[in-house]
């Protein structure tokens, strides 16, 4: 999937694209398939020819729902390792990794130092750059963490923050399916943009809705964290929690996907910063609570983490662990300014999960999930779309193949459409614009 840059050098991650399923495991079939047809198999970026054999990975969609009142056990967890091999700590009876070693996405090549960015030699930019950010220790951290790759690119360039506060983090007591589908996380920022008080914003990007207001554009996707959700609970994993335990999560993507494996754990609602929902596991409020890897990681609070889920298991939501620095359209200093931590596989692979969010209808309205990882020659995307109401949903991998990724998305998200219908669940572009089958949006970057 070829992309172009507002000028710079080309990041990128070094290293060919590994082969094979994120988890380490061997990709199970589906047990059932519907419509299902072959992949083809396409020429590379360089102009090769297609090999005219189909590939070995067709699509498949398949319909899943847990039996009312019946424990469905979590398959035993295999120890997450980053790129070299070492472990994601845990707790749960996995070896503990220092902090100087994070896991990193499981396809992407060991190349980098943690939470580096690609950076180029002096770019000669001169002058002052305002980077927008919210005001919570982990916005912070990520916003520091680029403001100094950015610094790094350009050694001339005088790098500030402004910590502007959004509605999300201003308004702890409304429910966030009140504010769906209204950015309440990125909307000051974008505002400060578009009057000229910042250059750019560091955003979460999954907490940035599928259509970006006029004159606005997301400029950089810097190399992506560990993608993966996590539980942090009272000592156990999560296979071993008794029934009837409580679970921390605000998330409907999290708790469709969670009660498919265990409908007899109790999923409770919950909003606030890392600390604040740890605590509530600590004070005994909680036996777990459901956060995203990257929080975590970015945090250096890593050895904290009972149970990583496999993609499997947990697929991540939409643009999880990838931050988007946007800025204006139009700036084409800032545009080339960012272009030096942009991390090409990366940003393929976020413009794909969005694309399949804007076809299917946006992820607010119901619980759904897409994510797209480099694969062979290609990249592979898992995607999850579900009727919280009544735990039925649709899940589909598909193979990716290189230089076809936008058109086979397309194909994906259409065929995903028909079988939802089929099946009747329902879609986002066929409920009334303030319907929402969801308990509240897949929107906290805090989580």
């Amino acid at each position: 999937m070829a992309k172009h840059k507002a000028g710079g050098k080309k990041s990128g991650s070094a290293g060919k694209k590994s082969a094979g399923h994120p988890s380490g495991k061997t990709t199970k079939k589906p047990p059932a398939k519907f419509g299902a047809k072959p992949a083809k198999m396409f020429g590379n970026r360089a102009g090769g020819k297609s090999s005219g054999k189909p590939s070995s990975k067709p699509t498949t969609i398949s319909a899943a729902k847990p039996a009312p009142g019946k424990q469905v056990s979590a398959a035993k967890p295999t120890p997450a390792r980053n790129a070299s091999g070492a472990m994601l700590a845990g707790k749960s009876g996995t070896a503990k990794n220092s902090h100087s070693a994070p896991a990193k996405h499981p396809n992407s090549a060991p190349t980098k130092k943690p939470n580096s960015v690609a950076v180029v030699s002096d770019s000669g930019v001169k002058g002052k750059l305002i980077i927008g950010t919210r005001g919570s220790a982990l916005a912070l951290t990520q916003s520091n963490m680029m403001a100094d790759a950015l610094r790094k690119a350009h050694p001339g360039l005088d790098v500030q923050l402004t910590v502007i506060k959004t509605v999300g983090d201003t308004d702890q007591k409304t429910k966030l399916n009140a504010f769906a589908g209204m950015g309440v996380f990125v909307k000051e920022l974008q505002a400060a943009l578009l009057d000229g008080s910042i250059d750019c914003a560091v955003h979460s990007l999954k907490d940035v809705p599928e259509d970006e207001p006029e004159g606005l554009m997301l400029a950089a996707f810097p190399e992506r964290e560990d993608p993966r959700d996590v539980m942090v609970s009272d000592g156990r994993n999560f296979r071993a929690l008794p029934a009837g335990s409580k679970i921390g999560t605000g998330s409907p993507r999290r708790v469709l996907q969670l009660k498919a494996l265990r409908p007899d754990l109790e999923y409770i609602p919950v909003r606030g910063n890392v600390d604040t929902r740890i605590n509530k596991v600590r004070n005994g409020e909680l036996q777990g609570v459901i956060l995203a890897a990257a929080g975590m990681r970015r945090l250096g609070r890593t050895e904290e983490i009972t149970h990583p889920f496999s993609y499997q298991d947990l697929i991540p939501a939409i643009g999880q662990a990838s931050l988007g620095i946007e800025c204006r359209a139009g700036d084409a200093r800032v545009r080339k300014i960012l272009a030096a931590v942009d991390d090409d596989i990366t940003h393929d692979a976020v413009t794909l999960e969005r694309m399949f969010m804007k076809r299917i209808g946006g992820g607010c309205k119901v619980p759904m999930a897409a994510h797209v990882y480099p694969y062979g020659e290609g990249m592979r995307m898992l995607a999850v779309l579900g009727n919280p109401e009544t735990g039925s949903m649709a899940r589909v991998e598909q193979t990716l193949e290189e230089g076809e990724e936008e058109e086979m998305v397309e194909e994906l998200a259409l065929r995903m459409e028909e079988f939802c219908r089929e099946k009747g669940i329902p879609l986002p572009h066929d409920l009334p614009e303030h319907h929402l089958l969801t308990t509240n949006p897949e929107a906290n970057s805090e989580s």
